[in-house]
């Protein structure tokens, strides 16, 4: 028979836990001995063994209270649950460590690798990292809240860029940025863009996002406010496609 602090010791919990453990019913008070004090055995070690153990793996202590009354079958069913349960955790666990050392790294962004190229190729065109960090937005955006539309969508563009005409066009509205609202070029561009979507989808709309989606207004609310330029070079291009 053992002590309170000779079992905190062997089992490795602070007095303070087995007390807890007393007062939540998780673990039964032995009775005291001559002296007043009370005494463990190698039983009580052993349930608190459990105790500690389901404790650690996150399991609340009320489950636990309940476990104690469970058969040797309903146990081991909680037990491969929990097991089940601590697998998700440690899985989502790793999924976090690998942000967090991207975030090290200084690439937070949860893009997949097919985004990641495709911002690489923008900047070896000569796209401007202002452009380049406005795209990231918008597929981090798109791929969060459309993930079954993102890739199609993403194909679309990366087609559309693989032309050598239509990825000058794109060059030329990014370069627009610093331009005046006022600038004949900008009339020039928004017609030479106006004209290229015809000729890509004809009588189609282009691939959008579903009616319902936030998402291109906000992030074409974002471009326009950064540019007086490319306010009016959007609000020229919707006006001769509508046209």
């Amino acid at each position: 028979m053992i002590t309170i602090g000779q079992l905190a010791r062997y089992v490795g919990v602070s007095i303070k836990t087995i007390r807890v453990y007393h007062d939540k019913g998780l673990l039964p008070e032995p009775d005291r001995d001559a002296s007043g004090y009370r005494r463990y055995g190698a039983g009580d070690a052993i349930e608190l063994i459990k105790v500690r153990t389901l404790a650690e793996a996150g399991v609340p202590l009320a489950r636990i209270r309940q476990l104690r009354s469970a058969t040797d079958e309903e146990f081991r069913q909680a037990l491969s649950e929990i097991d089940g349960e601590l697998t998700d955790r440690i899985r989502g666990l790793r999924a976090t460590q690998g942000r967090l050392r991207r975030l090290a790294a200084g690439s937070l962004a949860p893009l997949p690798a097919e985004v990641r190229a495709h911002l690489e190729h923008l900047a070896g065109w000569g796209f401007t990292s202002r452009w380049v960090d406005l795209q990231r937005d918008l597929w981090i955006l798109v791929f969060a809240a459309h993930p079954h539309q993102a890739t199609h969508l993403l194909q679309d563009q990366a087609e559309s860029l693989a032309d050598p005409a239509l990825r000058q066009l794109f060059l030329h509205y990014d370069h627009a940025h610093d331009l005046d609202a006022g600038d004949p070029r900008i009339d020039d561009l928004a017609r030479r863009i106006a004209e290229a979507t015809r000729e890509r989808y004809g009588p189609d709309e282009p691939p959008e996002l579903d009616a319902a989606s936030d998402i291109p207004a906000l992030v074409q609310s974002t471009v326009n406010a950064s540019s007086p330029a490319w306010q009016r070079l959007d609000t020229l291009i919707r006006a001769q496609l509508r046209a």
